[in-house]
């Protein structure tokens, strides 16, 4: 496309609203899920889109960013769009991008990717759109929407060079998704989080749902290949509900794509219970604490801040008994990687430091003398290769034989875990 990079943060919209006024305002003409926040988006957009397809709509998702393909970004009844239409949203779009950038300025990759998503979207049709913020929430290429309903899960720190170096500026900016009148749902919050979300909210007299408080988890447990909730809506109480994700993160997210999905429903009637247990139960989140394979078992994990770092240790401590357990760590130059490598200290017997396909991968040699400062040089190996990473890992586990209990965890990128998912040949995305 020649877009530039999208980590590149320009706060205005005034690119994106010129667009969306050429193209006659696409994102208008269907409802809007929009969902911001540090972790848990991209999950609680999946749940919320098994909730709505189950109510028999057709839905739109935009989310960010992709594990394999840029295509599995916009999606259509759960589908990517396949490269033709791809392309062929592109090339219907591009002679407006191209007048934009004569008239008002270049526009961005992330731009144009959002356009090309509200575009498909009002051609589709979709009946409602779920929509992910790309970074931020104010002056995110997708605040162009007016959303029936706003959804922020956990906000702590990330992005800091773009969103501000405190939990506050980041809610802050994360906040400018809430709009005047409508409905927020907010998942549990840091205290320095919520007030800020909570001031938000009565400046533009939204109306706020607070997991813990109107809604939330009433109880979980673990099951064979998930977990089973007990959960808390707007309208009703929702029993046995068998969820395929791992994780007292993602029971949470859970709970606020269904208090999403029951603020778009008329009346005060819960949602059926059924269906509310057939949209989890096919539910997905690839790349998210995914299980790749057996023997030894080898998980998946986009986690990339010490604040779902934190969640992926305590779903595994809860979700699975390894004896020993090989992390295979490749991360952002930019992240904080100490901030990472002290949460994984106490949880991996070794960990092995490699890099993935991204540019801004740091190199395995100083992620190497970072991880022996924390691990001690006889517990850290290196790889120069994600590939020979996962060898080593592996061959690692091996050791302990088939009934040995061990396994590996890689993680530390979104670009780690798709990287991983592709040479592991997980299919589905």
């Amino acid at each position: 496309m020649g877009r530039g990079v999208e980590w590149q943060f320009d706060p205005t919209l005034d690119r994106i609203v010129a667009l969306m006024d050429l193209l006659g305002s696409p994102q208008r003409s269907y409802p809007v899920v929009h969902l911001a926040g540090t972790n848990g988006k991209t999950s609680t957009a999946r749940l919320t889109e098994s909730l709505l397809a189950r109510r028999n709509l057709r839905v739109g998702r935009f989310t960010s960013p992709h594990l394999t393909s840029v295509r599995e970004r916009i999606c259509v009844d759960g589908v990517p769009l396949s490269e033709e239409r791809f392309v062929e949203v592109y090339q219907d779009v591009l002679p407006y991008i191209e007048l934009i950038d004569k008239q008002v300025g270049k526009v961005s990759f992330f731009e144009t990717l959002t356009v090309m998503a509200f575009a498909a979207f009002a051609d589709a049709p979709v009946d409602i759109a779920v929509i992910e913020t790309g970074m931020g929430g104010t002056w995110d290429a997708t605040n162009v929407v007016d959303p029936a309903v706003a959804v922020i899960t956990p906000i702590s720190l990330d992005h800091t060079e773009y969103l501000g170096d405190d939990v506050a500026t980041i809610s802050e900016e994360k906040a400018g998704i809430i709009k005047p009148h409508i409905t927020a749902v907010l998942a549990q919050q840091d205290v320095t989080a919520a007030e800020v979300l909570m001031r938000r909210a009565a400046e533009v007299e939204a109306v706020v749902a607070r997991e813990g408080l109107e809604f939330g988890v009433l109880g979980h447990e673990v099951a064979l290949g998930g977990q089973l909730l007990r959960l808390q809506g707007l309208k009703g109480v929702y029993e046995e509900v068998f969820l395929p994700l791992y994780g007292a993160h993602q029971a949470s997210n859970a709970a606020c794509a269904l208090a999403a999905v029951e603020v778009l429903t008329a009346g005060d009637d819960p949602l059926d219970q059924e269906l509310v247990r057939q949209a989890f139960a096919t539910a997905s989140s690839p790349g998210r604490l995914e299980v790749a394979r057996r023997g030894p078992t080898v998980l998946v994990d986009a986690a990339h801040n010490p604040g779902g770092m934190q969640a992926t240790i305590e779903a595994v401590h809860e979700s699975f008994d390894f004896a020993r357990l090989i992390g295979v760590v490749a991360v952002m130059a930019d992240k904080d990687v100490r901030g990472l490598l002290d949460l994984l200290e106490p949880v991996l017997s070794e960990i092995v430091v490699t890099r993935n396909s991204s540019p801004r991968s740091m190199e395995p040699a100083e992620l190497a003398e970072l991880a022996e400062g924390l691990f001690g040089a006889d517990r850290v190996r290196v790889a120069d290769r994600l590939d020979d990473a996962i060898d080593t890992a592996v061959g690692l586990a091996d050791e302990d034989g088939e009934f040995g209990g061990a396994g590996v965890l890689i993680t530390g990128s979104v670009v780690t875990a798709g990287d991983a998912r592709h040479l592991l040949h997980v299919e589905g995305a």
